[in-house]
């Protein structure tokens, strides 16, 4: 078994790394965060508050680059990977950018997690002109090369996914009565636009009920109850983990049984699933893009073989239940290949054109989707499947759906 292991961590190493040599016709351009031997890259993520079970992403991302550095890095040179707890607020967020930008030095940042946290931040990241790359929301806003060239999003748009969920329903359930449970911030006013754009001009007779909820609120209880007051037969949640796990145990406990969709940002097995209990999220209906390590249709896929040990070696305290565990291994993979493709020209300007300019396979991506970015398509991600919780694990049951 060990063997067998140490094998497939091999094959990953020839995977990412790919020559770890130097370009030799290459000119040495550095910028902030660069030496010989290091690259410094940053991040903020919310290890504590509301939104903490997202920063597994983070923490799976920095036993990549672990992996990555043991195996001498990429060109030689080590990736240096501070990660800042932001509690998933948005001062606090400014804070800790600031920090990495003036203090730390680095030279990008990647898959800083939230839309408001995000939001906060935006305008200054651009105006200093860092690289923000696989920034951790969905929300349309951050797809714009003209006012954020520096700016690249990795989560597929909330938007185009709630639209993929009105159409659903349209076709499934025509004459559902719908409840709408959102985050009172610019995540849930996205995804409430595309479903109802999905819904076209039935979105007010068939949207009995919205309700919303602020990430400093101790539950959702009293929402979920006027929900199902309101009548409402279909339940769409549009949250981070911890309340969508509230929100499928709440509606469980009072005997309401609605056709519930999570959205995908909030529906990790171990974040969400789990602590609201396998019984209970039972049909629930998601979307994803990227292979789920409990799927048994990927049991003998060498790129999840591969996922597998690189897990007991090197990052064994994050469930591989976990949304956010295959994620930041995702994320590890595309900024490895970014630094790769930047040789010895590690300016600012430089990653930003390459990342500007993708068309990137990546390991646990499901078939037919990959990284594509264009400087006037800041969306890497523009394709996604649907899924339902069977009990256990979530089932693919749709073919590839492309967003607009």
């Amino acid at each position: 078994m060990i063997g067998r292991r140490l094998s497939a961590l091999a094959v990953l190493v020839a995977l990412a790394l790919g020559s770890a040599v130097t370009p030799v016709s290459a000119q040495k351009k550095y910028g902030p965060g660069v030496t010989d031997t290091e690259i410094k890259i940053g991040t903020t993520t919310p290890f504590s508050g509301p939104a903490s079970a997202y920063s597994a992403g983070a923490i799976s991302a920095t036993a990549y680059f672990q992996f990555v550095n043991e195996q001498g890095g990429v060109n030689g040179r080590k990736i240096n990977y501070v990660a800042l707890d932001d509690a998933y607020s948005p001062p606090k967020t400014v804070e800790q950018i600031r920090r990495l930008i003036e203090s730390e030095e680095v030279l990008f940042l990647v898959n800083p997690v939230g839309t408001a946290t995000n939001m906060a931040v935006v305008k200054y990241i651009n105006q200093k002109k860092v690289p923000h790359l696989f920034i951790g929301t969905g929300a349309t806003v951050f797809n714009d090369p003209e006012h954020y060239p520096w700016t690249l999003s990795w989560t597929p748009h909330y938007a185009s996914e709630a639209e993929i969920y009105a159409k659903w329903i349209l076709t499934n359930k025509p004459d559902a009565k719908v409840g709408i449970l959102m985050q009172n911030d610019d995540l849930g006013r996205d995804y409430l636009l595309g479903f109802k754009r999905g819904l076209g001009d039935k979105a007010d007779k068939m949207i009995v009920s919205q309700q919303t909820y602020n990430t400093s609120d101790p539950t959702v209880d009293s929402q979920i109850v006027s929900l199902k007051a309101a009548g409402a037969d279909a339940l769409l949640i549009f949250s981070v983990p911890k309340f969508a796990a509230q929100a499928i145990r709440k509606a469980y406990d009072i005997d309401w049984h609605p056709q519930e969709f999570v959205s995908s940002v909030g529906s990790s097995i171990a974040g969400a699933i789990k602590p609201a209990g396998f019984e209970a999220a039972k049909g629930i209906i998601s979307a994803a893009y990227q292979k789920d390590p409990a799927d048994p249709q990927w049991r003998d896929d060498p790129e999840m073989k591969t996922w597998n040990a690189w897990m007991d070696r090197y990052n064994p305290h994050v469930d591989k239940s976990d949304y956010y565990a295959p994620y930041g291994y995702n994320i590890g993979h595309a900024v490895v290949e970014l630094i790769r493709q930047c040789g010895d020209d590690l300016t600012r300007e430089n990653v930003m054109d390459k990342a500007s300019h993708l068309d990137m396979e990546l390991p646990l991506l499901l078939p037919g989707i990959k990284l594509t970015s264009s400087p006037t398509d800041h969306r890497p991600i523009k394709q996604m499947r649907l899924v339902r919780f069977n009990g256990e694990r979530y089932v693919l049951f749709s073919n590839v759906l492309a967003s607009d």
